[in-house]
């Protein structure tokens, strides 16, 4: 099973950074195989202190209160809730190692950069292709679209779950060998995408869009290869459009995203300085392990997911560890399910596809009256639709228990403080000796945050848990995770001048470096949304699901009546 965190990192021009069992950090000098082969990390910023584990588990308890305090929605506009799990989605694709199985084959130096560099381009959704040995197994017969799977009927709560739904769950692998877990996995490249329940069926929905893709490129006469390489670049260029467009500057300062995109970078990889456009990118580990992470205040304790599970549905509110208990990668789809330890287990549970009461209603999860589909609007009474958490200080209290199957931890012993998604974070930028908030502002010549906005925030986090001491710790050398988040936190919701500037630089780094690039064909332009200029996460649903809202939400509203009535 692909762990979550990594236990090591490649960094150019240090080497290899690797943790024991302690949490001790240690470098060494890469062998010539791994400085081919390893996923590539660059340091952008100057080494920070490290931070003293008595203040890290003391700002992660206050990053992870009880669930009485209040966690603010996004606001001015509301971000519909989808874009914290398409964040998610992004980040895979940003991390996928498309080398990890390639050590005994032979493959071009060219091919091995472009395989451990990141880039967006879904490979994670696409693999290595389907000419692939290995990965051809997440494609159709074909070998041009890829495999969906079915879902397991349930009697609950009516005869409208209990029937199998073709093409509504993630290929599975099946069979009667291994754990009840192993028959789980999902059959794609990267498992990660089968976390939560919302990170699944979005990357389903990826699947969906190819394979409706190619239905209609193969209108105009292509076949095969040729066929599948149209389709994917066309997909690619549409995904690429839409993170800029639509993604970024939900949780980016609008200002800093066209800027970056219109006059290019000025700090990370800057080309004609130190690289070319033709150079394979790195990932700064500022980006990977701090203003990336951004996510993880999105999140939100409960979702009104479906007509089943809402908040005055048959079914409870599709909770946190309900979203992680319905998938193959980190739950058992168990019902019965109620503690962390129980989706640990790798052989509880007897169903081993998603039950079809589960699939996601993606009218709850996206705004489609963006594109005037007043038709698609979840009614208000069982819930209506859910908008993010506000990036800030604050993340939702089930992110201090974290499945251990979350971060690879299953069939470990481990310190219960390390389910603590906060903790687990300034705990490995601590560990890399990351950069401070203070020092990024200084590169980026951004005006620092005050002691006051450090330690008081807007409605974040409280801090008056923390001693004098570790006040004066925090403000003085502030771990970026928390900074980037402080930042957003007064800045309405968003990334600003060092964690939007961060991000929105890399996004376009890895835009640049993919073999399929609208950085590098500025003159491109989206065919499938309703103009020239718009390809919004809405029109992606919209094209992949035939624009049918009993596709978008196949359980209907209302609930089926009993057979022969």
């Amino acid at each position: 099973m692909k762990r979550h965190s990594r236990d090591s990192f490649f960094v150019v021009g240090e080497g290899v950074l690797e943790f024991d069992d302690r949490g001790e950090a240690v470098t060494r000098r890469p062998s010539t195989a791994e400085e081919l082969r390893r996923f590539r990390f660059s340091r952008l910023g100057p080494k920070g202190p490290r931070t003293d584990e008595a203040l890290r588990e003391a700002l992660a308890n206050a990053m992870t209160p009880p669930k009485e305090v209040p966690q603010p929605d996004s606001r001015d506009p509301g971000v519909p809730a989808g874009f914290t799990y398409l964040g998610q989605f992004v980040d895979h694709d940003l991390t996928m190692d498309r080398t990890e199985s390639q050590l005994g084959q032979d493959v071009t130096v060219d091919e091995l950069l472009q395989g451990r560099s990141p880039a967006l381009d879904l490979d994670s959704v696409y693999g290595r292709g389907p000419r692939d040995k290995d990965d051809q197994v997440f494609y159709a017969e074909d070998g041009v679209k890829l495999k969906v799977g079915t879902t397991t009927p349930v009697p609950f709560p009516d005869e409208g779950t209990n029937v199998p739904f073709e093409g509504f769950d993630l290929p599975r692998r099946g069979g009667t060998a291994g754990t009840a877990a192993d028959r789980r996995a999902p059959l794609i490249p990267d498992p990660r995408n089968d976390e939560n329940l919302v990170i699944a069926q979005t990357h389903l929905a990826f699947i969906r869009f190819h394979n409706r893709v190619v239905d209609e490129l193969a209108l105009t006469g292509l076949t095969g290869e040729r066929l599948f390489r149209a389709a994917k670049e066309l997909v690619v260029r549409h995904y690429q459009w839409m993170l800029r467009t639509d993604f970024l500057p939900r949780i980016v300062d609008p200002e800093i995203v066209d800027d970056v995109f219109t006059n290019g970078r000025r700090f990370f990889e800057v080309p004609g300085r130190h690289y070319g456009h033709g150079n394979t990118p790195t990932m700064p580990v500022e980006f990977s392990v701090a203003s990336y992470r951004l996510g993880h205040s999105m999140v939100r304790d409960a979702y009104q997911w479906n007509r089943v599970f809402n908040r005055t549905g048959p079914g409870p509110e599709g909770t946190l560890f309900l979203l992680f208990t319905f998938t193959g990668t980190s739950g058992n789809f168990d019902p019965g399910s109620t503690l962390p330890g129980d989706l640990d287990d790798v052989n509880r549970g007897t169903t081993f596809t998603l039950p079809s009461n589960w699939i996601a209603d993606f009218r709850r999860l996206y705004d489609f009256t963006e594109a005037d589909r007043d038709d698609l609007v979840p009614p208000a009474d069982s819930g209506g639709g859910n908008l993010t958490k506000r990036i800030d200080t604050l993340l939702v209290n089930p992110l201090r228990e974290l499945p251990a199957g979350t971060f690879g931890g299953r069939g470990t012993q481990f310190p219960e403080i390390q389910r603590n998604l906060a903790f687990r974070n300034l705990t490995r930028a601590s560990m890399m000796e990351l950069a401070t908030g203070q020092q990024m502002a200084e590169l980026f010549g951004a005006e620092p945050l005050t002691a006051e906005q450090i330690l008081t925030g807007n409605g974040g986090a409280n801090l008056d848990g923390l001693t004098d001491e570790q006040k004066a710790q925090l403000v003085e050398a502030t771990p970026l995770w928390f900074y980037v988040l402080r930042e957003a936190e007064l800045g309405n919701g968003r990334l600003g001048p060092v964690g939007g500037r961060l991000t929105a630089e890399v996004f376009h780094r890895a835009v640049e470096g993919s073999r399929i690039s609208i950085v590098r064909s500025p003159h491109w332009r989206p065919t499938l949304g309703p103009d020239a200029s718009t390809f919004r996460m809405v029109d992606l649903l919209l094209f992949a699901f035939e624009g049918k809202a009993d596709l978008l939400n196949p359980l209907g509203e209302k609930p089926a009546p009993p057979a022969g009535a």
